[in-house]
């Protein structure tokens, strides 16, 4: 998940941080141009979720690109690295320009203007 986000959306990331009492391990990831954080957690007492079935509560994170071309481009991106495109680009029933790409772990990644 750390190697996606660096990779495709330029997040910068901090030295892993590991708890030797739980067994925790973080990352935190800021993206450039952004006051947004993002902090991948890991413990080994934890179930990952089921990508195949739905599930309510966080569903996907959004990523504005800046033009169409952009998220054309960054959608292209993605299904040549080998990341399902699930829709799009298209422009959506409330005017978004958008695709959905499905990421590592499951998470539907959004790229819009």
């Amino acid at each position: 998940m750390r190697q996606f986000f660096i990779g495709h959306f330029d997040a910068q990331s901090n030295e892993q941080y590991i708890n030797p009492r739980t067994g925790l391990h973080t990352y935190i990831l800021t993206f450039p141009d952004s006051s947004a954080r993002l902090e991948l957690m890991s413990r080994p007492d934890t179930i990952a979720a089921d990508p195949s079935k739905p599930n309510i509560g966080f569903i996907h994170v959004s990523f504005a690109v800046g033009s169409k071309e952009a998220v054309e481009a960054k959608t292209e991106e993605l299904r040549s690295a080998g990341f399902a495109v699930t829709s799009g680009p298209r422009t959506t029933g409330d005017g978004y320009y958008e695709s959905c790409i499905l990421g590592p772990e499951g998470i539907q990644i959004e790229v819009t203007v």
